[in-house]
């Protein structure tokens, strides 16, 4: 029988047939989660020989539900959620510069999904823009509800930035009266519980370096702090463990059983992704940061296509595509399905079923290697043979089958 998925102690309880939330998502959304769902069900009947199954609850959202009559998130969705606790999401519309809201941001910030997890590493065969791509391993802790996703900001000429202009002069700042204004909050509290989660991480995984990247040479208050409690929070969870970079010297190398924690300006980090991949395995930063650092390093694996997301809080957590909706390709069953069906890998790791995501990780790279893969790979690659979504799909389950 079907059962809820409950948190004990902070710890997830996790039944053999555990109820997982279902957001298929719009545009092309449907057709690479469904592939995604079966993909993944083949991978876990295969780990545990019918002895755990997946239960899906689907749950209307995004557009679909707002056509339909519906609302774009329905409260009864964000009540499921809370109640069954996981979810696996597909991509969702969002328009620029007017209209609604992003219903992923939404999402977050309802759930209180404040740790965006982003792991970023190649899979052999893929193309990339760089020479070694396969140097590239860090897993991307980005904070999901403060900084600009509070989406504090008041129009150029409106009364609301007009009001606040006259504090920010009366404070001495020198604005120009026709800004539009935005508000950046970093607090002490939303810091330290998203860079806990990333020093459990390393821990939990055996990670030896801890990287908090910044633009604190500019803004010493917000992300000046978030550097500073950042080493707040290393000294305090890792102790003796921890060493900085006046111990271990410009080669980035820790001794043995000791990790070092270290911190990144902002504009450096990018470079150094390039150029020393190596001195970075798991990253934490603030929210705008985080958000073009994730992209930026998906660039040099493969794309948004190969690049999995999970948002995570301490009563929820929703694994998502990280690319857009695509909707000119809805129907086409054509889309790339990896960074969905990578995201239920996360999920299925986050439930403590590493078996089955083992499976599906062996799986996609015997795939790739085959050189049968969806278009966006296919021509980059001379000599492959394109399939579609589904068909892609289909080949790493059949993988799957002989793993």
């Amino acid at each position: 029988m079907p059962e809820k998925i409950t948190i004990r102690d902070g710890n997830l309880s996790v039944p053999d047939n555990p109820i997982i939330c279902l957001l298929k998502g719009d545009g092309t959304g449907p057709e690479i989660v469904d592939t995604a769902v079966s993909v993944i069900d083949r991978a876990v009947a295969k780990a545990y020989d019918g002895r755990r199954k997946l239960h899906w609850l689907e749950l209307p959202a995004g557009l679909n539900s707002l056509e339909a009559g519906g609302e774009l998130l329905p409260a009864a969705t964000l009540a499921a959620i809370r109640d069954h606790v996981i979810a696996l999401k597909g991509p969702m519309t969002t328009p620029v510069g007017e209209g609604f809201r992003s219903v992923n941001v939404t999402l977050r910030q309802q759930l209180d999904l404040y740790a965006c997890v982003r792991p970023v590493k190649h899979f052999d065969s893929v193309p990339s823009p760089i020479c070694a791509p396969q140097k590239l391993d860090i897993v991307i802790f980005r904070e999901n509800t403060e900084d600009v996703y509070t989406g504090i900001e008041y129009a150029a000429d409106s009364k609301e930035a007009e009001s606040l202009m006259h504090c920010l002069h009366d404070l001495g700042a020198d604005v120009r009266i026709d800004s539009a204004v935005g508000i950046k909050p970093i607090s002490r509290f939303g810091s330290k519980r998203l860079i806990r989660r990333a020093v459990e991480y390393a821990l939990a995984h055996g990670r030896r370096r801890i990287t908090f990247m910044h633009k604190g040479n500019i803004m010493k208050f917000t992300e000046g702090a978030f550097r500073n409690w950042g080493y707040e929070v290393a000294r305090e969870m890792l102790g003796e463990r921890m060493v900085t970079l006046d111990e271990v010297g410009d080669e980035r190398e820790p001794p043995a059983g000791k990790i070092l924690v270290q911190d990144k300006i902002a504009d450096a980090m990018f470079q150094d992704l390039l150029l020393r991949p190596h001195w970075h395995e798991v990253i934490a930063t603030t929210n705008l940061n985080g958000d073009y650092l994730s992209d930026a390093a998906a660039a040099q694996v493969g794309g948004l296509g190969m690049a999995p997301g999970a948002n995570i809080g301490d009563d929820a957590a929703v694994f998502e595509a990280t690319h857009g909706s695509a909707p000119h390709y809805a129907g086409q069953d054509k889309v790339n399905p990896s960074s969905v069906i990578l995201s239920g890998v996360l999920m299925l790791e986050h439930l403590g079923w590493k078996e089955a995501g083992a499976l599906i990780m062996q799986a996609i790279q015997e795939t790739i290697q085959n050189e049968t893969v969806t278009y966006d790979l296919a021509r980059q690659i001379t000599g492959a043979t394109t399939v579609r979504c589904s068909e892609f799909g289909k080949l790493i389950e059949e993988a799957i089958a002989r793993g």
